[in-house]
């Protein structure tokens, strides 16, 4: 099985890039391959084009039997960068398909999709405020169960400033190393 893990940051050395490479280290331990796309390293433009309006009704294949998506939290949510990436992939004909007389098609279903969000803030402040689920209801739901896609993994690694980072490596390893055998929401 292959995966592709999607990373938003703009620092290499950061802790979400090796979040990113610890997924792919369990992957790997588990005989699965992969491939980390760098949207800030790849100078990705997250802008919805004009260009990218023409290719909407196209078809593509599959490039990845399982999704992870790992991102630092800017403001409770996905960094521009990849929020423009999904609105530019996830499109019409890929992601769903739909016309004026027919409702939304859902096309990834086959896509399994693993949720790394890293943020500075404790868990008591994403629960107080309600965060955690308006993110779920934005992300896993608003996108992913739009187009069909099963959000398996779905962990908001908090703290992240404070001392916890081995704990969020650990974690990521070990989603990478069950990716493929996972049949449950986590989180």
């Amino acid at each position: 099985m292959h995966a592709l893990i999607v990373v938003a940051h703009h620092d290499p050395q950061s802790l979400t890039h090796s979040v990113a490479a610890e997924v792919g280290t369990g992957l790997s331990a588990s005989g699965h391959t992969f491939e980390i796309a760098d949207l800030a390293a790849e100078g990705f433009d997250p802008r919805y084009s004009a260009a990218d309006h023409r290719v909407h009704r196209t078809r593509a294949t599959p490039p990845a039997d399982a999704l992870v998506l790992a991102f630092p939290i800017y403001w409770w949510s996905m960094p521009a960068l990849l929020k423009g990436w999904v609105d530019r992939v996830f499109v019409n004909g890929w992601a769903i398909d739909y016309g004026p007389d027919t409702p939304v098609q859902k096309k990834l279903r086959h896509l399994q999709v693993h949720l790394l969000a890293l943020g500075g803030a404790d868990d008591s402040a994403f629960e107080r405020h309600g965060y955690a689920k308006a993110m779920n209801t934005q992300i896993d739901y608003g996108i992913f169960d739009y187009c069909g896609a099963r959000v398996l993994t779905s962990e908001l690694l908090l703290d992240s400033e404070s001392g916890t980072a081995q704990a969020h490596l650990h974690k990521a390893r070990a989603v990478g190393q069950g990716l493929f055998e996972r049949e449950a929401v986590a989180g």
